[in-house]
């Protein structure tokens, strides 16, 4: 399934248009006096989003995040006034069910335009933290939810890329043209990014990764990888001991050199892990937050130190 994406899909153009937006208008001077500029005015959610409209928007987007640099997004809880913000501005870009605080917000706000990007893609259930291993099956339940992380994998982020400039396009006609072109730019460095992670991961030692929650699923699917999670989709939860003793003889049978930590949450867990069972760590950033502990500046170039930090651990030739 890695079908490259190097235009405005039809199917991101219909998805945009099922969101609502027959009422949109372009900037309106409202929302220029709340963000003190006469640009569209968006809001995003959490820095994937944020990254998204920035790169889209351009010149004629002011885009701000409601989750901070540095904080954890999962949990984020609003202030009166962020709430206040969504209604007056001109779009709020965001992704349903990862932050539920937002989720609500929004519900209630009267933002012109409402972007779920999570319509603009296809979700899926990654199921619990378990690997078939030694023709045993073994599995620590998690909640079976429909799996949020998406924009770790780029042929997925492009699509919702694709959607989030038709929407823009939409809501703002009279720099439609700056979208579309803006859209088709930054899918061409997801094309390139998803390049290099297929080409760099296709020939390695082995193809088990461990990690300090269950973010990786949609990357590792791509890339025919195998993650292992600590814990579950929720970075917050504390696995078993059963699962910490799986995990170590997981390890030693899947040629396993690294458990990779976050940098937006503890890293008790993943190190003690890796003391006990004689490994390496080293960081594999969900990309939930730019910080100053981040391996890069932006999106592309976080991907592309995760990029390395996979290649170092799997063996990569």
């Amino acid at each position: 399934m890695n079908v490259r994406r190097r235009h405005i899909s039809g199917i991101a153009v219909a998805a945009a248009a099922t969101l609502g937006l027959t009422t949109l208008t372009a900037c309106s001077s409202d929302s220029a006096a709340v963000g003190n500029t006469d640009k569209f005015d968006v809001v995003a959610s959490f820095y994937p989003m944020q990254f998204l409209a920035e790169q889209i928007g351009g010149e004629h987007a002011h885009v701000t995040t409601l989750t901070e640099p540095g904080q954890e997004p999962h949990d984020l809880e609003l202030s009166a006034r962020q709430t206040a913000r969504l209604g007056e501005s001109d779009a709020v870009l965001y992704l349903k069910t990862l932050q539920p605080a937002v989720d609500e917000a929004i519900d209630q706000s009267g933002v012109k335009t409402k972007i779920d990007a999570a319509t603009l893609t296809t979700l899926e259930d990654h199921g619990g933290v378990e690997h078939d291993h030694g023709g045993e099956e073994h599995a620590e339940e998690d909640e079976h939810a429909l799996d949020p992380h998406v924009w770790l994998d780029p042929v997925k982020y492009a699509e919702i890329a694709e959607g989030v400039g038709a929407a823009f396009a939409k809501a703002d006609p009279d720099h439609a043209a700056d979208y579309e072109k803006n859209t088709a730019t930054l899918v061409g460095k997801l094309d390139a990014l998803d390049t290099a992670f297929e080409d760099g991961l296709k020939d390695s030692a082995t193809k088990v990764f461990f990690t300090n929650h269950a973010a990786f699923g949609y990357l590792a699917e791509r890339y025919g990888l195998t993650q292992e999670a600590i814990s579950g989709v929720d970075p917050e939860s504390e696995p078993s001991p059963a699962r910490i003793r799986e995990l170590q003889e997981e390890a030693k049978a899947d040629g396993v050199t690294t458990v990779f930590y976050e940098t937006l949450v503890s890293d008790k867990t993943a190190k003690t892990l890796a003391k006990d069972a004689g490994l390496k760590t080293d960081v594999l950033d969900p990309l939930e937050g730019i910080t100053d502990r981040s391996r890069g500046d932006d999106y592309l170039q976080v991907m592309e130190g995760n990029l390395k930090a996979l290649e170092t651990a799997l063996g990569s030739k």
